[in-house]
């Protein structure tokens, strides 16, 4: 075919959907300024390398945490290491209490050698457990878990909503805060802490940013809601009355306010300034908008998205990260956030 056949064929499919490309102005992405001029087209993952946790990422995506202990988890698990692997991208893991009781499933989490030595790679388990440990005396329980995993280090989840809606759900006994404060006081490695769908208020976020973490992660809400979940579970409808409980939270814009004031008017007790966006992030635009708002320095996190497509196949899981990594170099060069001030080019 010659190029101007090639030419006649683009101009005709041009002619015949046209009438479908309408758009109505209301769909118009109002978060960004649409720069055309100032940038060619870039290369797929070009300036999208972000320092993060004192590693470097080529791009600024964190699989969020994830499975542990079921059927389908080690592969699932195996492919999200290579992906981390292939694209240069973070990863929590799932809750890996099942490993404080034996090895049986340590393959299920055991993924340094696929994920690499220079990616940060973290074990996870819940506030509830680590609150066990902590105050039985017991944190060498944890830091050998991480030791055992050869985890960058360890996300604490916290989910007392969770909890308290699931059938068999642990009560705390004492503050999530003085946990977490009184581990770190015996803790080499770096830790996150992050929510599991309801998010945080400013209070919690900013005592949180007081402590010396590697990172907060928002876990906000308006993606999987694990309280919510739990409500799903029960199939004894003897609890249906707490269900509102499961509705409350904030989400990641809401979160990334907080935490920008909390960088404004708190600056000299701020310890902690990284930060992973999570719950609710649909795409790579919203990531955009969230990250390019946030005074922190941030990544963004995502769990089903990557869940989804890692328990189908690897082609696919990698088709998705690709035009993640894609749309962001594209939105680097073109788009400007509305919130920030616009460098001189």
């Amino acid at each position: 075919m010659t190029e101007n056949q090639v030419l006649g064929q683009r101009k005709a499919g041009h002619i015949e959907l046209s009438t479908q490309a309408q758009v109505d102005a209301s769909a118009r992405d109002q978060r960004f300024y649409y720069e055309p001029m100032l940038n060619p087209h870039p290369r797929p993952g070009s300036g999208l390398a972000k320092k993060f946790i004192n590693h470097t990422l080529l791009a600024p995506l964190w699989i969020s945490s994830m499975t542990g202990g079921t059927e389908k988890a080690k592969s699932i698990n195996l492919n999200l290491a290579k992906l981390c692997a292939e694209f240069g991208l973070g990863m929590g893991l799932g809750s890996c209490r099942p490993l404080l009781k034996s090895d049986e499933t340590l393959s299920d989490f055991n993924l340094r050698d696929t994920i690499g030595e220079g990616l940060p790679f973290f074990a996870n388990l819940g506030i509830a457990q680590v609150e066990r440990l902590v105050f039985s005396q017991q944190t060498d329980r944890i830091h050998e878990l991480v030791k055992k995993l050869r985890a960058t280090g360890l996300i604490i989840h916290v989910n007392p909503l969770q909890e308290w809606l699931q059938p068999e759900g642990d009560r705390l006994q004492i503050s999530p805060l003085i946990t977490i404060t009184e581990l770190l006081k015996s803790t080499e490695y770096p830790v996150i802490v992050k929510e599991v769908g309801q998010g945080m208020g400013p209070q919690s976020l900013l005592e949180l940013m007081k402590l010396p973490l590697a990172a907060i992660e928002f876990g906000a809400f308006g993606g999987t809601n694990f309280s919510y979940l739990e409500h799903l579970r029960d199939q004894s409808g003897q609890r249906e009355e707490l269900l509102p409980l499961a509705c409350v939270g904030h989400t990641a814009q809401e979160m990334v306010e907080f935490v920008n004031e909390n960088l404004i008017r708190h600056q000299d007790e701020i310890k902690c300034q990284e930060f992973i966006i999570s719950g609710g992030i649909t795409n790579f635009m919203d990531g955009l908008n969230l990250i390019d708002s946030c005074r922190g320095n941030s990544v963004y996190g995502q769990a089903k998205a990557f869940l989804d497509r890692a328990a189908v196949s690897y082609p696919e899981l990698v088709k998705y990260t690709k035009n993640q990594i894609e749309g962001l170099s594209v939105g680097k060069a073109y788009l400007h956030h509305r919130g920030v001030e616009i460098a001189t080019h």
